[in-house]
């Protein structure tokens, strides 16, 4: 048992994790931008805005403060959106023991910087080796309510994946570890960009089928980034790739996959985000990797279909009959380059 866990962020995600740490952690202080939502985890155990139906332990207390979180917290978990994840270990700096590992949970690629979170961490708080990434098919519905689960940890140094692992593993949540950081951070960014493709598709009434096609598609793209990247292609294939690309592309509980339909619509990104109070990581995710793909000449369809419509430059109509009417290449082409 952890004397102390601090985690940063009291959304769905952060909240369900509060409670998975919990069991593993003697106090377990979570950290909300909102007053409100603090002094109501305080009051009452239940996040005011977010899982809402769920119960907090009682050793869960929440905090506006990023220094009372972190200090004298012997793990931290970053659970916040992929946009403040740079200001807030800047805010965290200081605070966080330098023997901590930091275990980031923000799926994205910085838009401009082209870096992955757990770069954008290490930058803010040092300790390189330190920070972690936890990705997987993991829905805070779910995950709160006990339900089966698994996730893996990535980190070039095993004791403290090993560590973060120890912190949410147990008999309904399942933990891996891995060193291709790479691979799993890339993963988790443009997975979401491919379940806004099968939001839009299935919004459109195209079916079961065309839904297969693009996940499946949407994977050898996933790997073509992967490998271009550094990553090991192989990684794709597990929990950060096609584990968690099964679980955005089909579940009611996906902000992107509903964003998708959402948008299918003729609704925007942002009534989609005032209405849900959620962040669409795959909105941010399709202009940060179209980038990548731009300047690292990576063939990525369905991000650039993702894009334009985000941008209103074409029409959901259009961005389908033009991927439709893409020449097939070999299945797997681009993963050995």
């Amino acid at each position: 048992m952890a004397e102390k866990v601090a985690v940063i962020g009291a959304g769905s995600w952060g909240t369900a994790v509060a409670g998975l740490v919990a069991r593993h952690a003697h106090e377990v202080t979570l950290w909300a931008h909102s007053q409100e939502v603090a002094d109501g985890i305080n009051r009452t155990h239940v996040n005011p805005r977010y899982l809402t139906g769920y119960e907090l332990p009682a050793h869960v207390r929440s905090t506006t403060s990023l220094a009372d979180a972190a200090t004298g917290a012997e793990a931290v978990f970053v659970v916040t959106p992929s946009s403040h994840v740079r200001s807030t270990c800047e805010g965290l700096s200081g605070a966080v023991s330098a023997t901590a590992p930091v275990a980031v949970l923000a799926k994205g690629i910085e838009f401009g910087s082209a870096k992955t979170m757990t770069e954008v961490a290490s930058e803010g708080l040092g300790g390189h080796e330190r920070i972690c990434a936890l990705s997987g098919p993991n829905h805070a519905e779910e995950v709160c309510r006990g339900m089966i689960s698994a996730a893996v940890v990535a980190s070039r140094d095993a004791a403290a994946a090993e560590q973060v692992r120890s912190l949410v593993i147990d008999r309904t949540f399942r933990a891996y570890v891995t060193d291709d950081v790479v691979g799993v951070e890339t993963c988790a960014a443009v997975k979401n960009v491919v379940a806004i493709a099968c939001g839009v598709a299935a919004g459109m009434g195209l079916g079961d089928n065309t839904l297969a096609v693009i996940m499946t598609r949407g994977l050898a793209e996933i790997g073509r980034f992967v490998a271009d990247m550094g990553g090991n292609p192989l990684t794709c294939m597990g929990l950060a790739g096609m584990g968690d690309l099964i679980a955005t592309c089909t579940s009611r509980h996906s902000r992107n996959r509903t964003f998708g339909e959402a948008l299918a619509r003729g609704s925007s990104l942002e009534e989609y985000e005032r209405a849900t109070h959620m962040v669409v990581e795959g909105a941010r995710a399709a202009q940060s990797v179209s980038s990548i793909a731009d300047e690292r000449g990576i063939e990525a369809p369905i991000t650039y279909a993702v894009r334009d419509a985000l941008s209103g430059e074409r029409g959901v109509n259009e961005i389908m009959e033009g991927l439709l009417r893409r020449l097939p290449h070999d299945e797997f082409y681009g993963f050995d380059e």
